[in-house]
Formats: structure tokens, sequence, C-alpha cells
């Protein structure tokens, strides 16, 4: 093995984080040359496009810090090491974007009500370049798995902010052809709403992670009856499915076995495991085997796939 390749395989962070470190100079290039363009032109709607670029500025940073730091390894305080600062990263994000949207909303009201001049030619000369170079860090971030809350937020939001800068263009045609300077905070608004939407996905993502929520598209009930097929297996209770972090789910259950030789819970155990990994690649398993309900927690599946009426927790 070359020592690139064993440097990628030991190091698989390692290129995501040079990823985040070029769209973080990219972007904050961005931001400088809007936040100057805005005060130069007049435009509220490349001054909220600028406030959008900050934002993901601040998204990528987040994320970068909070990839560094959860690479660091698990102690005695944190038995899970600290994989959870990504989704907590997210999650600020998501609320300052919330914060940032309403801010545009209620800057556009103000012009609405007092329309101000708007500079069009050099409003659109820096909306283009704004644009190109959020097409060029959404081809750098696309390229990573978007199951990571944070990339896929941070990407998201480039991507936001590609249909932002879309906005500011047009209106910096209509503004240059007709003369309209309404069109500027009209846009204001569409961008406060993209930023707006973006905002309630990436809080919806997080407060269900931080929440202990099973991983989007599956239930206790799925796994439940998947885990009581595999021969051996009795019943099942106290089962319990969390995420961890994105792309780190977590499962704790008590199985029942049916009357067999103890040499034989290897074999269960080892199927159980397969079932899991291979249908909803959870990977971090604790299965308590017993000889007879322990009556904790409530009966999630008996062999067949029966379920009781009662929730799964």
């Amino acid at each position: 093995m070359s020592w690139r390749a064993q440097w990628t395989a030991e190091y698989p962070s390692r290129r995501l984080e040079r990823r985040l470190l070029l769209s973080l100079a990219l972007t904050g290039l961005v931001l400088v040359a809007e936040v100057a363009g805005g005060l130069l032109t007049g435009s509220l709607a490349l001054l909220s496009d600028a406030a959008h670029v900050f934002l993901d500025l601040f998204a990528l940073a987040l994320s970068y810090g909070a990839l560094r730091l959860a690479a660091l390894p698990a102690d005695d305080r944190h038995t899970y090491g600290f994989h959870r600062l990504q989704v907590l990263a997210a999650l600020a994000n998501g609320a300052t974007l919330l914060v940032v949207a309403f801010g545009i909303f209620h800057e556009a009201w103000a012009r609405f009500q007092q329309p101000a001049p708007v500079l069009a030619r050099p409003m659109l000369v820096v909306a283009v370049t704004g644009l190109a170079v959020n097409l060029a860090v959404a081809l750098v971030l696309g390229e990573h798995d978007h199951d990571d809350l944070n990339v896929r937020s941070a990407f998201l939001h480039v991507l936001g902010d590609a249909l932002a800068s879309v906005g500011v263009i047009v209106a910096g045609v209509v503004i240059l052809l007709t003369g309209w300077t309404l069109a500027d905070p009209l846009v204001s608004v569409l961008i406060g709403l993209i930023i707006l939407a973006g905002s309630g996905q990436v809080l919806r993502r997080s407060v269900h992670i931080l929440a202990e929520g099973a991983p989007e598209g599956l239930t206790a009930a799925q796994v439940a009856e998947a885990m009581s097929r595999v021969p051996g297996v009795a019943e099942m209770h106290d089962l319990h499915v969390w995420t961890v972090s994105p792309g780190y789910v977590t499962l704790s259950a008590h199985v029942v076995l049916a009357d067999q030789a103890l040499g034989q819970a290897q074999g269960v155990m080892d199927g159980l495991k397969q079932v899991l990994a291979g249908q909803f690649g959870i990977e971090h398993t604790t299965i308590q085997f017993e000889c007879a309900n322990c009556g904790q927690g409530t009966v999630a599946c008996v062999n067949g796939g029966e379920r009781t009426p009662v929730g799964v927790q």
C-alpha cells in the first residue's frame, strides 16, 4: 500500500477537513466581496445574501471544529467519545440561521415602506462572482457522503446561497431594465425564506438526534421483527435504537433465547449482529441474553414477528 493510500485509509476525515478549509477560504472571499458590494451599491438583496454567506462561513467553521473534536478518543467521562459535538454544531448553526432570516424580513419590510436607490451594475458584478464561487464550493463539498449532518447542512446552505445569488442577479437585471427598486427587498424576502427552510431542516434533524431518536427511515418495530426471525430467538424486550451522531447508530436489547444448548448462544449472537449490520447498518450493539423475560421494559417482539400493541422504546 502506498503512503498516500495508507494515509487516506488511516485518516478518512483528513480529506474532508481539507475540503472544508478550501470551502472556508472561498466563502470568506465571497463574504468580503458581497459586504463591500452591498454597502457601495445600497443593495439590501446583496447584503441579505452576504448575511447568508456569513452563516455559511459560520457553518463551515463549526463543521470543521466539530469534526476535529469528534476525532478525539473516548475517555472515562465521555464513553461515546465526542461525536455529539457535530450535532451541537449543527444545532447552533440552525438556530443562528433562524435569527438571521427574521432579521432580513424586518429590514425588507422597512425597505418596502421606504424604497432606497440601488446601483444595479455593480450589484450584478458582485452577485455573478458570488454565484460562481458558491457553485465551486458546492462541488467541493458535494463529493462527500451527506449522511454527515454538519457537512450536509453546510452543503445545503451553500446551494441555498447559490440560489440567493441567482435571486440577486434577477433583481439587478429588473432594476437595470425597469428601475423598479422594490425588486431588491422582494428578492431579500425570498432569500430569507430559503434560509428559513434550511434552518428548519437542520434544527429538526439535530433535535431528533439529541432526543435519542432512531435514524431517519428506521423504526424500532422493524428492527425487532427482523431480530425475532433469527433462529434461536424466542422473545425480545427493552429494545432501544438511537443515534449518537449521523452514521453512528447504537442498539440495546434483552433477548430471550429458545430452549437450546448453551454452546448455541454464540451462533444466535452472530446471527443477530449479521442481521443488524446487514439490514440496518447497526454495528454498535449491546444485547443481553436471558432464559426468561426479566420484566424490564416492554415486549418488543416474539418469535414469528408478532408484536404487542404497546410501543417499542
